[in-house]
């Protein structure tokens, strides 16, 4: 699960809103600059960041521009702020309920924890030189074979699966097979 991060000018509400989290079994770290948030967050994976409109550094849109991908932010401010507030970021309003603020906050970590999720499951890019590959196979198949691209790219994939490889270690095999045979 993701990490909270507290940071507000005022220490003594810093540890109060922390104390809130803990009572709900939220563990939390406690920061009073944006500059010590930043420096946490990137040696953390994911979370969350509470903080107010005004830190002593700096104003939460220019924390919210630094923060990594994997870091959602929630401004607690007075009602007029958020009307103010810029889009994206998630809000909760002063004065706040105990179980607003901890509902909040589960709720964003469970968000995190599908994105992270999705994240992994999708495919990774390949480089150009493992695509060159794939495609320089694709070719000598649909050249010495009559295949289509299509046909080519399906022989690929079904030779991978078969053969429990990734297809660029298929596309290689092909292409040194390929090789091997026109050597003398």
């Amino acid at each position: 699960m993701g990490s909270i991060l507290i940071a507000l000018p005022k220490i003594e509400d810093a540890k109060h809103i922390s104390d809130l989290l803990k009572r709900r079994g939220l563990e939390s770290i406690v920061c009073t600059s944006g500059a010590k948030v930043l420096s946490m967050v990137h040696e953390l994976d994911s979370g969350v960041v509470i903080c107010g409109r005004r830190l002593t550094d700096m104003h939460y849109t220019q924390l919210a521009e630094y923060l990594p991908e994997f870091f959602e932010m929630l401004l607690i401010a007075s009602q007029n702020a958020i009307g103010e507030c810029t889009p994206g970021i998630q809000t909760l309003g002063i004065p706040f309920r105990a179980s607003e603020l901890t509902g909040t906050v589960e709720m964003m970590l469970a968000q995190q924890v599908r994105l992270l999720k999705k994240q992994k499951s999708a495919p990774k890019k390949r480089s150009e030189r493992e695509q060159n590959y794939i495609n320089n196979a694709k070719w000598v198949l649909m050249e010495r074979n009559q295949m289509t691209e299509t046909e080519a790219f399906r022989y690929i994939q079904k030779c991978s699966m078969d053969s429990g490889t990734n297809m660029v270690e298929t596309a290689q095999k092909i292409l040194l097979l390929i090789y091997e045979q026109e050597q003398p």
